[in-house]
This record gives structure tokens, sequence and C-alpha cells, in this order.
């Protein structure tokens, strides 16, 4: 008997139920997207906003403005916060369909874009071409993840291809470098129709540290349409899993006005 079929006898099935049923995300105690809390706010007070590296914060006349599409997850705001306005927590499922769902509002209303008979027919099955648009490698590591026992994601019928020729999402990570700008939109012209783009980090939805430098764009808006936003600094796997179940309508979005839900 093979030493790796002994061991999987003894210790029995590695894959978490989740997220088909309770159970393990494997995300006990990550800290995720800092929570915003308005009314602990003390008036004039700018520290979280002076300290934060991506201006996911910043001051206006009417308080601050919390833009977690540029959040990369520091809890530098955190640390510096005087009154608790800016708190941890285990927030860590933002994924959404709408970009303007990742600004933090008063009056949060869902963006949500339904479901098109075009998507339907991939519910059950989804392939993904993964292109590096000039990752640190970050989120190249939570995406491997995704394929350990634990996780194993093609239980839930989702597949990574080496060929854009066979893929139905575009899962694109890293700022959008000048030397990835063309190799990304051909990749994206091979892919046949219908076709969609996911992009999984906030240097991907934003630019993150470097966007905007004289190497990089500032992720991928106005370079390819963008049907899934997931920002992070790396999204977990958990997170990942999360927003593709969304984008298939088999999970639902969590996050509106930048504020987390059930």
């Amino acid at each position: 008997m093979a030493l790796w079929t002994l061991f999987g006898l003894t210790r029995g099935k590695a894959t978490t139920s989740w997220p088909r049923e309770s159970g393990r995300d494997g995300q006990e105690g990550v800290l995720g997207m800092p929570r915003y809390n308005p009314d602990a706010c003390r008036e004039g007070c700018q520290e979280c906003a002076t300290v934060c590296p991506t201006h996911a914060i910043q001051a206006q006349d009417s308080g601050l403005s919390v833009d977690y599409g540029r959040c990369i997850v520091c809890q530098l705001c955190t640390e510096v916060c005087p009154t608790g306005a800016m708190e941890p927590s285990n927030d860590w499922a933002f994924g959404v369909r709408n970009r303007q769902d990742l600004v933090w509002s008063d009056r949060p209303v869902h963006h949500d874009r339904h479901s098109t008979p075009e998507r339907a027919a991939f519910k059950r099955s989804l392939h993904i071409r993964h292109v590096d648009a000039g990752s640190c490698n970050g989120c190249e590591s939570e995406l491997q993840a995704l394929n350990n026992p634990f996780y194993n994601l093609h239980r839930l019928g989702i597949f990574f291809t080496p060929s854009p020729r066979f893929a139905d999402l575009l899962l694109v990570t890293g700022p959008v470098t000048s030397a990835m700008f063309e190799p990304l939109k051909a990749a994206y012209q091979a892919m046949p129709e219908p076709r969609w783009v996911m992009a999984v980090g906030t240097c991907a939805v934003s630019g993150g540290i470097a966007g905007g430098g004289y190497a990089c764009r500032s992720g991928l808006e106005g370079v390819l349409p963008i049907d899934v936003y997931l920002p992070g600094c790396p999204p977990n796997p958990a997170a990942i899993m999360e927003a593709l179940l969304m984008f298939l309508d088999r999970a639902p979005q969590r996050v509106a006005g930048g504020q987390i839900g059930g």
C-alpha cells in the first residue's frame, strides 16, 4: 500500500464541506478589511487618511471617503485611529459585481447585475484562464491554494485552463504593467464568446501600491470590461472561491456600499 494511501485512510477526508455546507472556511482568526464606524470618528481627525499608502481613505469636508477597492488591508489605519472609527475585522468576502459597491456609503444600495441567460449556462462548470499582469505573486500564492486538498476547487466544477481558447473567465492579477498590456489584451481576444473578466487583488482592481507609476496602469479599469471585482492584498482562497460562486449566482453578494452583510 502506498504511503499516501495509508495516510489518507488514517487521517480521513481533508476537504472542507464549506461552502456547500456549514464548515471551516480556513480563515479563522484572519484579519479582513478594516471596518469603518463613522459615528466614532472625531471631527477634524485625519490620522487614518494620512497613513493610508494607497489613498483608500481620504479626508473630505463631509467626513471620510473610504474606498475598499484601494485597500491593501495593511491595518495601518486601525493602528493609528484614536477612537475606533477604523477597527480590525474579519470581513474578507468583498467580491462585488459593481465597482461602486466597494465605496463606503451610509445608505448602501446593491448595484448587483442580474444573471443573464448566457451566464446561467455556466453555473455548474466554469473554466478560468489566469493572467499575471505584473503581480508580486501574493495573489498567485492564494490561487495555488485553491487546488490543495482542503479547498479542492474542482469539486465545485471550477477549473483552471492553460489556454484562453478554452476559457470562459479571464482572471487577472497585478496592476497591468506596460509589458503585460498587449499580452493581456491578446489573451482576452483569444477567448470565445461569451467571455468574462475578474479582477483579483487590489492591484487589479485599482492599481494598489504601484498603480499609476511609470511602468504600469492603475489596474484593469479602462483596459478590459470587468465583471467581478475582488480587492485584497492578497484576497484569501475562501474570498476567491466565494467571488467565483457569486459570479455564477451560486452565492449571494455580501457587500453593498462598502459594508458587508451576512
